[in-house]
């Protein structure tokens, strides 16, 4: 996986058609393959900053990256893309997690979390569910920080690296809002108190909120620190509560 942005130009190669903003799959000039998202691009929001999704995307590698989460492809910002400037993520080849699933309600695999309880189509009881794996926890943490809006499990992407399985999460668009957004299909340790690892991941994640500057409005750097502390504070992994959404539509 290439560590930098693209090398010279990009080409277009193809666009993924069920992304509800402007998505491609582009090259560089050595032949690395990225995820381009250009600003013109991007769908107004009610409740995000208009053209600001690809810079949260870059804001969300940066602090992967700086506070050791590890979680996010390495994502850099193009000015002068095929479309305008916007993010290039590297591009994994990988599937979508089968760790994160839809399952009748009395098959639940045994070590994994139920979310939430719907009804499918013939009316039987169907679960969301989750298993119960270190990656994912630390990628429930990360999304808590971040303030992720739209954890799905299709932004949950299993790969291989020589004999290691990796997973990474992607789309990081919707993040870094100042109001609490926190919709995640990775409730499962909801409630749990964090690890030493978990806490010193958290004050990482406070002491390097700098690397957030050059892609966020100050309130948003300010208010990821906040949650940070608060998070801190609290020893635990936040709990739902009685708002709603919880969990973003798809869930999968």
């Amino acid at each position: 996986m290439p560590a930098g942005g693209p090398t010279g130009e990009l080409r277009l190669i193809g666009r993924l058609v069920q992304a509800s903003n402007g998505t491609f799959l582009a090259e560089d000039d050595q032949g690395s393959r990225f995820l381009y998202k250009p600003v013109d691009g991007e769908a107004p929001l009610r409740d995000f900053p208009d053209r600001t999704l690809g810079r949260r995307e870059v804001a969300a590698w940066a602090l992967s990256e700086a506070a050791g989460f590890d979680l996010v492809p390495p994502t850099s910002w193009v000015e002068t893309g095929p479309f305008g400037p916007g993010s290039a993520q590297t591009w994994l080849e990988g599937a979508q997690t089968d760790l994160v699933d839809l399952t009748l309600a009395e098959e639940v695999p045994d070590g994994w979390f139920g979310v939430v309880i719907g009804a499918d189509d013939h009316d039987r009881d169907v679960a969301l569910v989750h298993a119960d794996e270190p990656a994912l926890r630390r990628m429930a943490l990360f999304d808590a920080v971040v303030n992720n809006a739209d954890r799905k499990g299709a932004h949950i992407i299993h790969t291989t690296s020589g004999e290691s399985e990796l997973v990474f999460g992607v789309d990081h668009g919707l993040t870094f809002n100042v109001n609490d957004k926190l919709r995640t299909v990775l409730w499962g340790w909801a409630g749990d108190p964090f690890t030493d690892e978990e806490l010193a991941l958290l004050h990482r994640s406070l002491e390097c909120t700098a690397v957030l500057e050059p892609w966020l409005d100050p309130v948003e750097v300010i208010a990821t620190r906040l949650r940070a502390e608060a998070l801190i504070e609290a020893g635990q992994f936040p709990e739902p509560g009685e708002r709603w959404p919880v969990v973003p539509w798809p869930p999968l």
